[in-house]
């Protein structure tokens, strides 16, 4: 069943089941990656599914009911099932859903299509050959992976809303091994863009120095010292905390950052930007799950936290506006929170210059099992790491095994600087998280 006969069989069955106050979430999903082991295919999947959720307010009373089964029968069945499953609530809801009258930015709302399976298989193998050739060292346990994933999200309601979305992008993914006697090593690196867009032999160029920067590794010293963060795994520490931005968390007790609005939280040069139109991002949204309009908001500005993430529930509780960050995890989940294109705005230096000004320490590039070393209340955390020393204001040689401690919240105040490489990472639902390297001054390390 196309959309447009979709959209009209719910409507009618919500009449009929004299339902008034409604609101209709829909997704389509479609994803093909194929994964090359050695010189030869590994894995291949292909994924088409859409996904549908019927809320309606009955008596002050929310019920919910979804499907992923487009047939007619079961289409009507949604508003029926939804009246049953407000009437077993006990609480009352006084939230209504969301009007006309925003004005939402122009987004994509259709999206070329997936490439062809040849496409996707030809680029994957061109990747893996690539990192074959870059160095001899280069063994067996390389795995390259390419794939498009798109996803179509419309939201309509009984008062008249009617919006609809659509992003997608193409990602390859390549982690060379490199033996060296009995020293192995892997390091990955991704590329996110339109398939053809895509350099393969650049890709597996950095992914293979990056293994064979490696070699050698020995432990590092314990100690209290400057230490730099790579931008990738400062999106990786971003993703781990996210929940403390969100003002359900903090409303809830389960953020440090509850009431510090106005408050000074970080280092002057940190500047915490929450876009859902930046223009690198390969997902643009003009509205949230609950049909708001978004827009870009500073949530930190030079250190100050100016808001933290809101849907209407968590707006209306504290009293302001919502933010437009109301998000769904699946169509079938309730409304909860999330950001859009959530970075770190770059500084002005250069990678080498970060460097210069960091002297001696060390330069983080891996993070291992940070989210089950991390508490995300406390901001505590305690993680396995490698990386490279600094040296001079050089990198020097390689490291690992080391532990690095310290508070997620604290690590904000202790930012030094940062350089100009914006990193943002793959996509996560509708979320990309986005940084630049960080010079963060004494941090705990734990090694030999």
């Amino acid at each position: 069943m196309d959309y447009k006969k979709l959209k009209y069989t719910i409507e009618d069955a919500a009449k009929n089941a004299g339902i008034t106050e409604y609101e209709v979430y829909y997704t389509e999903y479609r994803g093909m990656d194929v994964s090359v082991f050695a010189s030869e295919i590994k894995s291949f999947n292909s994924d088409e599914s859409r996904g549908i959720c019927f809320r309606c307010r009955v008596n002050g009373k929310i019920g919910y009911a979804s499907t992923e089964w487009m047939e007619e029968e079961e289409l009507r069945s949604l508003p029926v099932r939804a009246l049953e499953n407000a009437a077993l609530i006990e609480n009352t809801d006084n939230d209504d859903f969301y009007g006309t009258g925003d004005h939402y930015q122009k987004a994509e709302t259709e999206i070329a299509p997936l490439a062809a399976t040849g496409q996707y298989i030809e680029k994957a193998l061109s990747c893996q050959k690539a990192c074959y050739d870059a160095d001899s060292r280069v063994s067996e346990g390389t795995e390259t992976s390419a794939g498009g994933y798109r996803t179509v999200i419309c939201l309509f309601n009984s008062n008249g809303l009617d919006l609809s979305a659509a992003y997608g992008f193409d990602l390859v993914v390549t982690a060379p091994v490199v033996r060296d006697g009995n020293d192995v090593n892997a390091a990955y690196s991704f590329s996110i863009k339109s398939l053809d867009e895509i350099d393969t032999a650049a890709l597996a160029k950095e992914a293979v120095k990056r293994s064979v920067q490696k070699i050698g590794a020995v432990q590092q010293e314990s100690g209290k010292m400057p230490v730099i963060i790579s931008n990738e795994q400062v999106c990786t520490m971003m993703g781990a905390f996210l929940s403390a931005f969100s003002a359900d968390a903090a409303q809830k007790g389960l953020s440090l950052l509850a009431g510090k609005e106005g408050e000074q939280i970080a280092s002057d040069c940190v500047t915490l930007i929450d876009d859902p139109f930046y223009a690198d991002s390969p997902v643009k949204m003009p509205f949230d799950a609950e049909g708001v309009a978004t827009f870009a908001k500073t949530v930190i500005d030079n250190g100050k936290l100016k808001t933290l993430l809101h849907n209407r529930k968590t707006a209306k509780k504290a009293g302001v506006k919502t933010t437009a960050n109301a998000s769904k995890h699946s169509y079938a989940d309730t409304v909860s929170i999330s950001p859009y294109c959530f970075y770190i705005k770059p500084g002005s230096l250069s990678f080498e210059e970060l460097l210069a000004e960091a002297k001696d320490g060390v330069y983080i590039t891996e993070f291992k099992g940070l989210h089950a070393g991390a508490n995300a209340v406390t901001g505590d955390f305690s993680i396995d790491s490698e990386g490279f020393t600094i040296e001079n204001g050089k990198i020097g040689h390689a490291v690992r095994s080391f532990t690095v401690a310290g508070n997620f919240f604290t690590l904000l105040q202790n930012i030094r600087t940062l350089d100009d490489r914006l990193l943002l990472d793959s996509p996560s639902g509708t979320t990309v998280l986005g940084a630049p390297d960080l010079l963060v001054d004494g941090l705990s390390i734990a090694g030999k």
